[in-house]
């Protein structure tokens, strides 16, 4: 709590009662557990790195998320930023 104090962090905690809204990180954790760790046996900590960054990379920028109407991030993200611009295309 002292390090999120110190660099602006504001901790939201839930209302007691209501367990969906932890909805979304539970999910999260839910599948980074099942597909990397009860998934490898790891032999050292670069090892982990390397598997949990490959993870990363298919996760959001390559595996399509319900949430996102069935486009991984990465599309989602471009869609939003192009819809944002401030540029205009001449003819």
């Amino acid at each position: 709590m002292g390090w999120c104090k110190g660099n602006g962090v504001e901790i939201r905690y839930i209302q007691p009662g209501k367990p969906n809204q932890n909805a979304f990180i539970e999910r999260f954790n839910r599948t980074f557990r099942e597909e990397v760790l009860s998934a490898y046996l790891f032999e050292d900590l670069d090892q982990v790195r390397e598997i949990v960054w490959q993870w990363m990379i298919e996760y959001n920028e390559q595996r399509p998320h319900d949430a996102l109407g069935k486009v991984p991030p990465a599309v989602f993200r471009d869609r939003i930023e192009a819809e944002n611009s401030t540029f205009e295309l001449s003819s």
